[in-house]
């Protein structure tokens, strides 16, 4: 086929509709280029439950065994069910989803050995490279001694070490509504909850990646709700929500009300900095919440401010030895998972932390929810420069307002903050705002929004 790269290689990953942009030729040679690019005597490699995974995996290994790899297949797993893997064989990896993307996508999220990332800086580029010159040159011939291709059972090792890190045999019963929307999430979760103290009832755990039911995208809200009704109507305690590749957890409290996942962030932080004698740096995005740098230092920890992405938390939380990370879009980092994602240990830390008290999950998370915030509000600029210029010449030299430049343009005061991005890939800016009150953030939120699109 004829590809353009460009539409496909990611800043972090590879993604791309099947079989028009990508398909399994192509997906043998970015095999064969990962197996170069990492130098790996071996690798391992898993996929979701998209129609096009296995086919597109099996390709990537046989183009990696090409190149001389040994390659362990894991066949189905969740994404950090892959950085388990990873971590614990201590082998580059490779996971093909495209997370909460329509059916029609697949990608690849690739790692270096111990689940260190692997973006445009660290070798994504490279591969690209190798890709692009053996598409238009062909591909190279095998290797004298290919490597070999073999299964490996990792799923009930991955249960057991992810509840070797939350002790939650102690806690009182709860009931538990997950939604898996269909992803990966309906594999995972039963091994994991198993022998637990937690009554389950699971909805859509059907593997199918045509998400017959909705999206398995808990960031956008129509999503949510079909959790939201469940967990009242069951009587329940808590609703989990997983998207596709179940490396991302969304919580709802017993009234079926969203909890902020930087409320879950300060929760969790604040239970990793008490495991760690109320020692350790937290890592944060610039759009999480005020709540969560004030938790962290409340608990005698570090808090740590980041870029948004992956990859700078990621980076940060290997730099500085940091314990735990979270981010706005309820990707989770833990020290103790190879400084990877995993939504399945966060969601046993909230589960933890509930069972431990009597109180239900809304007077839990009240103490880490403490702010009026907008969420992330799109809007469509001609000239994304232009109108960031306008925000800054609005606000620059008021009294008590501070602006920074780490991530597009913070605007800050004693009582409220918002943040201006723009979008790397579509002409939109993104604003987050947060205040001491619903009132404050709606007028600055306003304001703001006044500007962008004046």
């Amino acid at each position: 086929m004829t590809a353009d790269l460009s539409q496909i290689v990611k800043a972090y990953d590879v993604r791309g509709v099947v079989p028009d942009q990508w398909d399994e030729a192509l997906a043998g040679l970015f095999g064969a280029a990962f197996a170069e690019v990492t130098g790996a005597a071996a690798i391992v490699v898993g996929h979701d439950m998209r129609p096009s995974s296995p086919g597109l995996s099996r390709a990537f290994a046989r183009g990696a065994a090409d190149r001389g790899a040994d390659v362990t297949e894991i066949g189905l797993c969740s994404t950090d069910q892959l950085y388990y893997a990873s971590g614990a064989l201590d082998l580059p990896g490779a996971m093909f989803t495209a997370s909460h993307n329509p059916a029609r996508y697949n990608g690849i999220k690739l790692c270096r050995a111990g689940a260190a990332p692997v973006g445009q800086d660290t070798g994504l580029a490279q591969i690209r490279e190798r890709v692009e010159r053996w598409l238009a040159e062909g591909a190279p011939d095998p290797v004298d001694r290919p490597g070999t291709l073999g299964a490996r059972e990792t799923l009930q090792d991955y249960a057991a070490y992810l509840r070797s890190l939350v002790d939650l045999t102690a806690i009182r019963p709860l009931k538990v509504v997950v939604d898996a929307g269909n992803g990966m999430g309906g594999h995972t979760v039963p091994p994991v909850f198993a022998g637990l103290p937690l009554t389950l009832v699971p909805m859509y755990f059907e593997l199918d990646g045509t998400f017959p039911n909705h999206e398995a995208n808990p960031l956008d809200p129509a999503n949510l709700v079909d959790l939201q009704k469940r967990v009242p109507a069951e009587g329940a305690d808590l609703g989990i929500a997983f998207d596709g590749d179940a490396d991302r957890c969304f919580v709802v409290d017993e009234n079926g009300d969203p909890v902020s996942p930087s409320a879950i962030t300060a929760l969790v932080a604040a239970r990793e900095l008490a495991r760690n004698g109320g020692k350790g740096t937290v890592i944060h995005n610039l759009i999480t919440s005020r709540t969560v740098p004030e938790v962290v230092k409340e608990n005698g920890g570090t808090p740590v401010r980041t870029r948004v992405g992956h990859s700078f938390i990621k980076a940060e939380m290997a730099r500085s030895g940091a314990i735990f990370g979270g981010e706005h879009s309820a990707h989770y980092y833990f020290k103790d998972f190879w400084n990877a994602d995993t939504g399945m240990l966060a969601a046993l830390h909230v589960l933890a932390a509930l069972g431990g008290q009597e109180g239900p999950l809304s007077a839990l998370v009240a103490q880490y929810d403490r702010y009026a915030g907008s969420g992330e509000i799109n809007s469509t600029v001609a000239d994304q420069s232009t109108r960031l210029a306008a925000i800054r010449t609005a606000y620059e030299g008021r009294v008590g307002v501070t602006l920074d430049d780490l991530d597009g343009l913070t605007v800050a005061a004693a009582d409220w903050w918002f943040n201006v991005r723009p979008s790397n890939t579509e002409p939109l800016l993104r604003l987050n705002a947060e205040a001491k009150d619903e009132a404050t953030m709606t007028k600055i939120r306003d304001e703001a929004l006044a500007i962008i699109r004046g």
